[in-house]
């Protein structure tokens, strides 16, 4: 049988869009929700929400459950970590702070089984082989892993040629608060510098025949992004819809109760 097809993988190499949306508050029932809520796959992001490592194979079991593709961001390029949340079961990897084709090797390495790479042997008794249920999972584990890193400094663009020759890089995501930042604009990703290194970033990627990845929540810039080559998009965040709809609700409610 082997190992699960990887769909977000696949439909990232035929160029298909595929939205997503970001996991912060670390619920394992707003998983559920989001995951039935109509998008292709689903970010669980460990590098700024409260996970720990338990909480990442719930969610993913949770979303998994409801059908969309998962994709867990690591906090960091670590091998231990990634190791962790292969055994759980997930299948692609998001990146954090990848500025140099070294460490995306290093990343690869990580998450391919040997000769291709260094990840250890434990999926036997892991939720990756369903605990040896897929007795011929390693067999083709590597094909169905799925390693995209996230440029989100200077350094990071200027190698990200370098970084797009790595084999086993899948995509690149754009990380636009960070990049902005780190450019010497906080803040403020709308900055022309800014939109210009993003688009310069996006049409390389593309033209290295890998998968583009942006995070844009505003709803009147997810076609110009997607015009421009981006596949991978993420359109919204848990904590942030949450947010901003509850606060909505208490405004609404207040205006109606006062007359209006």
């Amino acid at each position: 049988m082997g190992a699960p097809k990887n769909r977000l993988k696949q439909a990232m190499r035929d160029g298909r869009m595929q939205i997503g949306v970001w996991l912060n508050l670390g619920a394992t029932g707003t998983a559920e929700i989001a995951a039935g809520a109509g998008y292709d796959w689903c970010c669980i992001d460990a590098e700024h929400g409260p996970y720990d490592v338990a909480a990442i194979r719930d969610q993913l079991i949770a979303i998994g459950a409801q059908g969309p593709a998962s994709m867990v961001r690591v906090p960091a390029d670590e091998t231990w970590m990634i190791k962790q949340v292969l055994d759980f079961g997930a299948q692609t990897l998001l990146v954090p702070m990848v500025d140099t084709p070294a460490q995306a090797r290093a990343i690869v390495a990580a998450a391919k089984y040997p000769p291709a790479g260094i990840r250890g042997m434990g999926a036997a008794v892991a939720r990756a082989s369903n605990y040896s249920g897929i007795a011929d999972y390693i067999e083709d584990a590597n094909d169905e892993i799925c390693v995209i890193v996230q440029a989100e400094t200077p350094a990071a663009l200027d190698n990200l040629d370098a970084i797009l020759a790595v084999d086993g890089i899948d995509g690149v995501f754009i990380g636009p608060a960070d990049l902005s930042a780190n450019m010497g604009f906080p803040g403020r990703p709308d900055a022309p510098e800014v939109i210009a290194a993003i688009e310069d970033a996006i049409g390389r990627i593309r033209a290295a025949g890998k998968a583009a990845g942006f995070l844009d929540f505003d709803p009147a810039s997810f076609a110009r992004y997607a015009a421009l080559g981006v596949t991978v998009l993420a359109v919204g965040s848990d904590a942030l819809t949450l947010a901003q709809g509850l606060r909505r609700r208490a405004a609404e409610a207040r205006q109606a109760v006062a007359g209006g």
